[in-house]
């Protein structure tokens, strides 16, 4: 809507003072509260054109503008700020041409953008951490396709290395020929519970070696069961069949435990990659970044890259018996992805903890290929942690994501029975509703929080109905479809369209006001990669809606425009409300 304050400035400078306006930038600001005005134009920097004071310009800009256009209603200045006051038909006309769902993405430039989240190891279940990190990846990737990307939700299982060989030598040497259907466990909980064994019989060692006089370097690198999983290693990566039978019949238990985390979770992945596919490709590229002098292979035989030079520090790609890290299958991956889609862009949303990782990573890429340098980007979030205290997988203090959820469908089944109004629906529905609250509660309490930021979760205070929460936003849209509900059971005809003769308030100008930001809103929040922007918007907006509903009757005025008006602006609000709710990855029920 400040599209058309712009263009009247640029009009107003060329008519009045013969500038030409093609590379000007006029800057339109809502404006402040207490100020009587929809919009600010900050005209200090149109003085130079008009050789006139900061005030006497506005006033000049000001004046033709009011003459010339209809929909400016008033104007004033203070200082260097034009404030227009538009007409109550201007924002009756915003309002009637809201069209949110049919948003052409064809206006947008296209880009293919890949975005890969999720990216668990094959060691333990998904908890807390990785909820953040679906959450986010997800809502990302909704929020780019929105603005008019092509998105390509990816997913890179970490199915090798040596974690997931602590996990299997802990099975092979305490199992007993465990399976999850003869323990009763879900299968990725069942796995993880063996890297839990692994670690604390490491800890033990380590503790024994230490008393015998090692330091914890050497500990820690000597201990038997720590040789033992490296040779593990060793022999997947040289193809051991038995180790490999192993190392597939688990994955396949921690496969099936994460198909159904996600899916009561709501995520999916438009391409899956597995590790155990693409180490070899890094592999590959190292050595012919050995050939190219790009990396050095130190007299140990392990291969490195020196970046001191340029801030970072010498980073392993192989390690001295020729098996791999997480690095050189990343620098493999990244390659693959590039050369079959060509994006302009590879996200990466991985928390704070691997900065130092994508950095180098980054370095690395571009010095394989330059026209790949700008390619690959880092999300980096802020970590998820307990009012408790940081979760920690190696010692099994985690939160499992499947236990969180349950939890959390339990308060919200608990609050709806307490609440008793969705008693008489049949339990199918009623039961979806429940699930729609708690994933809500949880979802929106993550992502209203800037990525950057670190979370403390608290389950309880996320599915409070009242304050900034999923649930509140939830039950305002529930509230108009309501209200929307009631007016076909009293018989009203609602026209779609509100009469620009209708009375029109304050309060719903700035309903209507922030209803037009959306859209703009959008961009912005795909610019930076910030879900955290939609998700305060619409507490905005359902606590504007709120106040107005409080202040002013919908189904109880009697003037016929102005209640097509009011049901208009509340049915507007209810599709902005699941528009952005959905951008979020969080459903909104029409009872509650």
């Amino acid at each position: 809507m400040e599209i058309n304050i712009k263009k009247y400035i640029k009009e107003a400078l060329n008519s009045l003072y013969s500038v030409d306006t093609t590379n000007i930038d006029v800057a339109v600001e809502k404006t402040k509260e207490g100020i009587n005005g929809d919009f600010t134009v900050v005209v200090f920097a149109f003085s130079k054109f008009s050789k006139k004071s900061p005030a006497d310009t506005a006033k000049d800009l000001g004046a033709f503008i009011k003459q010339k256009y209809d929909d400016v209603s008033s104007y004033n200045v203070i200082n260097g700020f034009l404030n227009f006051r538009m007409t109550n038909e201007y924002w009756i006309d915003r309002l009637n041409s809201l069209n949110l769902n049919n948003k052409k993405s064809e206006e947008f430039d296209k880009e293919t953008i890949m975005v890969e989240f999720s990216s668990p190891n094959t060691n333990k279940p998904l908890h807390l951490g990785h909820i953040r990190n679906n959450i986010l990846g997800d809502s990302v990737s909704r929020i780019l396709k929105a603005s008019g990307n092509h998105v390509i939700k990816t997913n890179l299982i970490n199915d090798r290395g040596i974690h997931i060989c602590k996990s299997m030598l802990a099975w092979m040497k305490w199992g007993n020929g465990e399976t999850p259907e003869t323990s009763g466990k879900k299968g990725d909980k069942l796995v993880g519970d063996y890297y839990v064994k692994f670690e604390a019989e490491y800890k033990k060692q380590i503790e024994e070696l230490i008393k015998a006089g090692q330091t914890e370097t050497q500990a820690k690198a000597n201990a038997e069961i720590i040789l033992e999983a490296h040779e593990i290693l060793r022999k997947w990566e040289n193809g051991d069949e038995e180790i490999r039978k192993t190392w597939r019949m688990m994955n396949s238990w921690v496969y099936k435990g994460f198909e159904q985390t996600y899916s009561d979770l709501g995520i999916s992945f438009d391409k899956v990659y597995y590790e155990s596919n693409t180490y070899l490709l890094g592999k590959d590229i190292v050595k012919q970044g050995l050939e190219n002098e790009i990396f050095v292979r130190d007299e140990d035989s392990s291969v490195w890259i020196d970046l001191t030079d340029e801030g970072l520090d010498r980073k392993i790609l192989l390690r001295s018996d020729g098996t791999t890290v997480y690095m050189t299958q990343d620098i493999g991956t990244a390659i693959k992805r590039i050369e079959e889609f060509n994006p302009s862009k590879i996200i990466y949303v991985v928390g704070n903890e691997q900065d130092y990782h994508f950095a180098v990573l980054k370095k690395i890429i571009s010095k394989i290929n330059k026209s790949y340098s700008d390619v690959i980007e880092h999300l980096s979030y802020g970590m998820v942690e307990l009012p408790e205290g940081k979760m920690k997988s190696r010692e099994g203090k985690v939160v499992d994501a499947d236990d969180l959820m349950s939890d959390m469908i339990e308060t919200a089944r608990n609050i709806s029975n307490e609440a008793g109004k969705i008693h008489d629906l049949e339990d199918d529905e009623k039961e979806k509703i429940i699930r729609m609250i708690a994933l809500g509660a949880l979802k929106y309490f993550i992502i209203k929080v800037d990525p950057k930021k670190q979370i403390i979760f608290n389950p309880k205070e996320s599915i409070d109905f009242n304050g900034n929460t999923g649930p509140f936003i939830q039950y305002t849209h529930a509230r108009i479809k309501s209200i929307l509900r009631n007016a076909e059971k009293m018989n009203i005809k609602f026209h779609g369209k509100a009469s620009e003769e209708a009375d029109i308030v304050d309060l719903e100008i700035e309903l209507i006001s922030h209803l037009c930001t959306f859209e703009k809103l959008i961009q912005e929040s795909a610019n930076r990669l910030d879900p955290s922007l939609i998700a305060n918007y619409t507490y905005a907006l359902t606590k504007l809606f709120n106040q107005y509903y409080h202040e002013h009757s919908i189904l109880k005025e009697t003037e016929s425009k102005t209640l097509q008006l009011r049901l208009l602006l509340a049915q507007t609000v209810a599709q902005t409300i699941k528009s952005a709710m959905d951008l979020l990855g969080i459903e909104v029920p029409e009872i509650m």
